[in-house]
């Protein structure tokens, strides 16, 4: 079976458009969440609650001594990486104890979080910007930090490996010889790594960017601290394990790194659930309380308490800055720490709302509930129950609104914790739970500052990581209620039972809402981040005048329909820009009157920051410039565009012999050319509708948006329209006309003709068009830009210019990015470079995905052909 040329050339877009879709992303980390938890089950059916209880309490204080060390030990080598990178990547761009702190704050706010939210690149970027420090530097020290771990590991199994030749028969049945062998290539591969190193400075080149390695000293250095990081998060856990199940270290640490691995993967914060299942299956340890209560215990040890050491640090830290009581040493720590607080933050609520959750699905005590009994109704006490729960399951929502800084979000998250506290004492006179509620309380009150964007949105929106870990967290907090009631038997009556004992009925019950509020909130979500750029917007009187009066071409594209629009006061002036949802971006420069328009782009500016969203100009020219400077955005070329002086215009020569040859071609086989003014073009409507539909079809492309003109009436009846016709009448090619005030530029837009229309067609439409230009004394003529023309990709130039660069040398597969600037060259025009203008950092690529979102609809879109030419 053979697959033709059209087949081959929509696989790939089928492929990325699969890939692309958010139910891709959700399923399959989803999946992996929940087998695990499925799992997780399973392995645990036997185990009961109180088993698990008398576990906990018989846990020996030395053992978790021992577990205590060995997080101290973890966490010693996790400040290390980061300090040890910066020596090699920034040397003395910063106080020694900024990233020794910041390393070890940063893991422990990220560990409970979990993946989904923030890596450590991004908590990296976040601390080490505050102090200049540049993406291509921050990604160096990120490099070098991984290094030392993988340096870790290969020799950590190394050495075990070859110390203990039997050590993985439990889970390979391969013979000790073998893996005596592997341990010895291991250490030869690490020792060998060194002595490269030592032979002289190394570095790693990626095109042009170039990064140093460590020395041997260095290396030798981060690999201890690896070893350090490693070594104590594995033995906080294998202390804690029952002496009898304890298994070789060889075994253990592999079944110990893929469960750190499928929790990644599960998305779940934490990984919660995944990890726990990893353990229990990978130790062969179904049925047992004892180790579900050293998995319980090592995430007390391991995550809540370096989590709350981080929260009461930076929360006093937050409340001395508040009163200017820091000192020099701490107000430098407070300035690399401050840009955390928003995702501690986030944390905290995310573990109220945890806390919240698994309390309504545990039972309750019974010696506290019989005080409550003499004081209370037991109404009080169903309706607390689900108020908890109600208030648990917001508060993991509106956790998201906390890490994007709303100011809403902090409001909801004070009251839904209000309620918190008061259902704490008002369900079981859990005074532990509500005092521990208080602080986080009056923690995220001293971060009131931190919280001050007013978003225009619901604050119960979420993107799709949070969608993901709230799902997860769902799953999780739902099993453990599963967990602690397996020895009741369902029935269906219980639901309608309500009693003092009703432990097991006020679960289901508190279930099915945190059910049904989730997949509002969920479903919610996926239906407000639709892309809505493409609906049809209302175009203003104000803005129709101000294109017709804009001498630039460009203005033009605001009649596309799918714009939104900020005008002046005095309405000289406007900014055609698009919503993302989480950013605001203009297309071009503002239309109109320069000091107006200098108004509008600080107006676009705070609309954004009030909305918590980011502010972004695409392919903008050297105009603003110097008001985008003021705003405090970077400025970065992506491309250049071509204009051509049609005052010496003319068809000689041999790089117009194609042109030439084309047009006297089309005028030889009775071919006609001609402009239907505006007026007219709806009578030939249907005829261009025909045209432009089998143009799509050929090219196995859609209608594009915001920065480029799509076949609609509406649009259409904007513009004259030229068009070839053969010598019985039918259109085969046509062009809408941009024509700018007082004939200082014309240019065209769409350009599209019939398959069956003649191979020298569109070149000579082209001819005519700019001949007629010239005739009716228009002054320039835009052919449109060259994306990533002109970016230079050298040794010294910024990362963004690297990259632009290489995407126009070698980027050939997916556009033609050469060859059409090649074909622009032949005109002779008149260079001139294209911007965006946005936040630096890692705001520049999401920005260009969001504009490639509105253009093209996502990733498929990059490979299907549509547009203008």
């Amino acid at each position: 079976m053979t697959m033709t040329t059209a087949q081959s050339r929509t696989f790939p877009a089928r492929v990325l458009n699969v890939i692309d879709s958010p139910a891709f992303r959700i399923a399959i980390p989803l999946a992996i969440g929940i087998i695990a938890v499925v799992v997780l089950h399973k392995l645990a059916s036997h185990v009961r609650w109180q088993d698990v209880k008398a576990d906990l309490a018989a846990a020996q204080p030395t053992v978790l001594l021992a577990a205590l060390g060995s997080t101290v030990l973890s966490f010693a080598g996790i400040s290390a990486y980061d300090f040890l990178a910066m020596r090699v990547a920034a040397p003395g761009r910063m106080p020694a104890h900024v990233p020794l702190v910041a390393g070890a704050a940063g893991y422990a706010v990220s560990g409970l979080l979990g993946a989904s939210y923030l890596t450590g690149t991004a908590v990296r970027y976040r601390v080490y910007s505050a102090f200049g420090l540049d993406l291509v530097t921050i990604t160096a020290i990120v490099g070098i930090a991984w290094s030392g771990f993988l340096s870790a590991l290969v020799l950590g199994f190394g050495a075990l490996l070859t110390l203990h030749a039997a050590g993985l028969r439990p889970l390979a049945h391969v013979a000790p010889a073998y893996q005596t062998a592997l341990g010895v290539i291991l250490l030869a591969v690490w020792g060998g790594y060194l002595i490269w190193l030592a032979s002289g400075k190394k570095r790693v080149r990626s095109g042009d960017l170039t990064l140093d390695l460590p020395k041997p000293v260095q290396a030798c250095g981060l690999t201890l601290a690896g070893v350090l990081d490693f070594c104590g998060a594995a033995m906080t856990l294998y202390v804690l394990l029952p002496a009898d199940l304890a298994p070789s270290l060889p075994v253990f640490a592999v079944v110990f790194i893929m469960a750190i691995g499928i929790g990644l993967l599960s998305h779940a914060p934490g990984g919660l659930g995944a990890f726990e299942a990893t353990i229990i299956a990978g130790l062969g340890a179904s049925g047992r309380s004892d180790v579900l209560a050293s998995l319980l215990i090592y995430r007390l040890v391991y995550t809540l308490l370096p989590f709350a050491v981080a929260a009461l640090g930076l929360a006093g830290a937050a409340a001395l800055a508040h009163h200017g009581r820091l000192k020099a040493t701490s107000s430098v720590l407070w300035r690399a720490l401050k840009p955390v607080v928003p995702i501690l933050a986030a944390a905290l609520a995310l573990f109220a709302g945890v806390t919240l959750l698994v309390s309504g699905s545990l039972p309750a005590d019974g010696t506290r509930l019989a005080i409550l009994r003499d004081i209370l109704p037991l109404s009080v006490i169903e309706v607390s129950h689900l108020a908890g729960s109600l208030a648990g399951a917001l508060l993991v929502v509106v956790a998201a609104g906390l890490y994007r800084k709303l100011y809403r979000a902090w409001l909801f998250a004070m009251a839904l914790i209000g309620v918190g506290i008061v259902v704490w004492l008002a369900k079981g006179l859990d005074w532990v739970e509500a005092a521990s509620m208080t602080a986080i309380l009056t923690m995220l009150g001293l971060m009131r500052p931190a919280f001050y964007r007013a978003e225009d949105v619901s604050v119960f929106r979420l993107d799709r990581r949070w969608i993901l870990s709230v799902l997860m967290l769902g799953a999780a907090v739902f099993w453990i209620g599963l967990f602690a009631y397996d020895h009741v038997d369902y029935r269906n009556d219980l639901w309608w039972q309500f009693s003092w004992n009703g432990d097991a009925p006020r679960f289901l019950r508190a279930s099915l809402l945190v059910a049904v509020v989730l997949s509002a909130v969920v479903v919610n979500s996926l239906i407000s981040h639709r892309p809505t750029a493409r609906q049809p917007q209302e175009i203003p009187d104000v803005v129709r005048r101000l294109v017709a009066e804009s001498k630039g071409t460009e203005a033009n594209i605001a009649l596309t329909g799918d714009k939104l629009f900020l005008v002046s006061r005095d309405e000289t002036a406007f900014i055609a820009y698009a919503d993302t949802g989480t950013s605001l971006i203009a297309k071009g420069d503002p239309v109109g009157n320069e000091t107006s328009g200098q108004a509008l782009i600080w107006a676009l500016r705070e609309r954004a920051y009030r909305a918590g969203k980011r502010a972004a100009f695409y392919s903008v020219s050297r105009a603003y410039l110097p008001t985008y400077l003021d705003l405090g955005l970077s400025i970065l070329k992506i491309g250049e565009v071509a204009r051509v002086d049609l005052r010496r215009f003319t068809l000689d020569g041999s790089r117009r012999k194609d042109l030439r040859q084309a047009r006297n071609r089309a005028a030889r086989d009775g071919f006609v050319f001609a402009v239907v003014p505006r007026a007219g073009v709806a009578t030939i409507l249907p005829e261009l509708r025909h045209i432009s539909d089998a143009w799509l079809a050929r090219k196995h492309g859609r209608e594009k948006g915001f920065a480029l003109g799509a076949f609609t009436e509406s649009y259409m009846r904007n513009f004259d329209v030229a068009v070839l016709k053969d010598p019985e009448g039918r259109i085969v090619a046509f062009a809408n006309l941009f024509r700018g005030a007082d004939r200082h530029e014309i240019s065209v837009d769409l350009m599209r003709y019939l398959p069956d229309a003649p191979h020298f067609a569109m070149d000579a439409l082209f001819a005519e068009l700019m001949l007629r230009g010239a005739a009716e004394g228009y002054r320039w003529a835009s052919l449109g830009g060259a994306p990533f023309a002109g970016v230079e990709n050298r040794a010294l130039a910024p990362l963004w210019n690297r990259i632009g660069g290489f995407i126009f040398e070698h980027g050939e597969h997916f556009y033609r990015f050469e060859g059409l600037r090649a074909y622009k060259e032949k005109f002779d025009p008149v260079w001139s470079s294209s911007y965006l203008a946005c936040q630096g950092g890692l705001a520049a690529p999401k920005i260009l995905y969001e504009v490639n979102v509105l253009v093209s609809g996502g990733l498929r879109g990059v490979m299907e052909q549509g547009g203008g030419l």
